[in-house]
């Protein structure tokens, strides 16, 4: 089990929540985007394959931050009113549960419309599910949305942790920092 100072969550802990936020970022860039005539063109084989590694990534990483959050202990939060504790773990449970449902959708939605998922360097994993295209079609409108969701909601928990470093003035930044970045705690004037 990981060692931690009471005020930062642990080296594990951060790479994983930067590693993700990296793949989560690179991924959403790397999306084909458009129909589905465009996203299975020749011409964005590269993107597309990048963007289906980055997705498996991604739900690898989710799994091992859920995995890794059941046998480590957070640090100690600052107090913060109800209604501010109820937005944080709701924006937190709702990034979650993006980081599972993004993948699950893409490659249910590519498996009904009768496409494997393609990884970098051409491994395809074959669909075990019969062809439904319109199926297909609406779960991959799905997880367009949902990238477009997942984006917004990870911009306002950056703006959140911004708004406690700055105005509240409490570790709630800092303690998702590595150590040798140059951010100090907030001074409590």
């Amino acid at each position: 089990m990981e060692q931690h100072a009471q005020a930062r969550y642990g080296a594990v802990a951060q790479f994983f929540h930067w590693a993700t936020a990296i793949v989560v970022l690179t991924a959403f860039i790397y999306g084909p985007g458009g129909s589905e005539k465009e996203v299975y063109a020749i011409d964005g084989d590269f993107d597309r394959q990048l963007h289906e590694t980055l997705g498996l990534c991604v739900l690898a990483l989710a799994v091992m931050r859920v995995l890794w959050r059941m046998v480590s202990t957070p640090p100690v939060q600052p107090q913060v009113s109800r209604l501010m504790n109820v937005a944080a773990k709701g924006v937190q449970g709702a990034l979650y549960l993006l980081l599972f449902a993004l993948p699950f959708t893409a490659i249910v939605g590519a498996w009904l419309e009768g496409h494997p998922v393609t990884l970098l360097a051409g491994m395809e994993i074959a669909s075990p599910l019969s062809i439904s295209h319109g199926a297909g079609a609406t779960i991959a409108t799905i997880h367009t949305w949902l990238g477009d969701a997942i984006l917004w909601l990870a911009g306002f928990h950056a703006l959140a942790a911004l708004f406690h470093h700055l105005v509240i003035k409490d570790n709630v930044l800092t303690s998702m920092l590595p150590r040798w970045l140059p951010v100090r705690p907030p001074n409590r004037n």
